[in-house]
């Protein structure tokens, strides 16, 4: 992981989105080294266990620096976030509102609401968020409860591709506003998640484009005193880092040449089981290239990596460098069949 780098897309995405409480959602990767270096850059976090609010007050954050975006908590963690001081929670069921009213009573609200994630590489939309009707009746639900609807949260999906997902979203976020104050809540907060790219082996919008389109629709859909919050995870951390994995076989097969590395599904590469792609680079092979199929190092037939990928052919022990690294490896890593979770090196 490379420190500058951080600093620089902690810059980047600041500068784009000037006008948003920026939160780092933690789970990309909870390195102790991370949070201590956006902390420093002045962003906030965005966390959803006690594990992680752990991580986070021993950096001394207080109330105002955290947010919780997940629509589902843990009873332990809403009342500990509440101890801390958060007053601010995101539900999308009339359990979780019962849920609030009881452990953070007086609490404001967002709706979590479902939106397009087909421009995504990695859909979120089927576990949380809810419909436009639905929304409306949970907004009005809350306020039964003592609880203060303020305001509206989506997702586009992990790795969004699609400039327009964010439009979209907006318009669907807008029109819930509009529903709302008609029957007589009055929103004041958009949050628009997370789902902002890092370079997976595939052309992707700038940050600086995503939010000419996010600030053309907020501009025209909102009003001037919206109070605008981003959860960016992905793209403060995963271009800042590059997993080391090693050879540790190869066979030739009825389909093909395959290459078996350290690093796996399940210690790594977890996000390689869905449509999340990485470049792979041998450090000295000047061999000539073939199509592999890469897999992990454990006994399990789901521990393949990628396919298809053209590469030098390495040698047995020769280090293979994987890019973006540093999203989503450690934090999803495992130790199943005794695989070993990637220590992270600072530069």
């Amino acid at each position: 992981m490379s420190r500058d780098l951080v600093r620089e897309k902690a810059c980047e995405f600041r500068a784009s989105a000037h006008r948003f409480q920026v939160s780092y959602a933690a789970k990309a990767n909870t390195d102790a080294g991370v949070l201590q270096c956006l902390k420093e850059q002045g962003i906030g976090f965005e966390i959803s266990t006690e594990p992680e609010l752990r991580l986070v007050k021993r950096l001394g954050i207080s109330a105002e620096g955290v947010i919780s975006g997940n629509p589902i908590k843990s009873p332990g963690f809403i009342k500990a976030m509440y101890n801390l001081g958060v007053r601010r929670f995101v539900y999308d069921s009339a359990t979780e509102a019962r849920k609030l009213a009881r452990y953070a009573p007086g609490s404001e609200v967002l709706i979590r609401l479902s939106v397009d994630n087909s421009g995504s590489s990695w859909p979120l939309k089927d576990k949380y968020g809810v419909g436009m009707e639905c929304a409306l009746e949970l907004l009005l639900f809350a306020r039964t409860l003592g609880l203060v609807p303020i305001g509206v949260t989506f997702h586009v999906g992990s790795q969004c591709v699609q400039l327009e997902s964010w439009g979209k979203a907006l318009v669907l976020a807008s029109e819930l506003w509009r529903r709302s104050a008609a029957a007589g809540i009055r929103l004041s907060v958009l949050n628009i998640g997370g789902g902002f790219p890092a370079h997976h082996d595939q052309v992707v919008p700038t940050v600086s484009e995503i939010f000419e389109q996010v600030y053309q629709h907020v501009d025209r859909l909102f009003p001037e005193d919206v109070e605008l919050v981003a959860e960016p995870g992905r793209y403060l951390v995963a271009d800042a880092g590059v997993l080391v994995g090693s050879v540790i076989g190869k066979a030739s097969r009825e389909d093909g040449d395959w290459l078996y590395l350290d690093l796996g599904v399940f210690n790594g590469l977890m996000e390689a089981v869905g449509d999340v792609h990485y470049s792979f680079w041998p450090t000295t092979s000047n061999m000539p290239p073939k199509i592999w199929t890469i897999a992990g190092p454990s006994c399990d037939s789901f521990d393949v990596v990628a396919r298809g990928v053209q590469m030098r052919e390495p040698e047995v022990g020769e280090r293979i460098l994987i890019f973006p690294g540093g999203a989503y490896t450690t934090s999803y890593a495992s130790r199943f069949n005794g695989s070993v979770i990637p220590k992270v090196v600072w530069t």
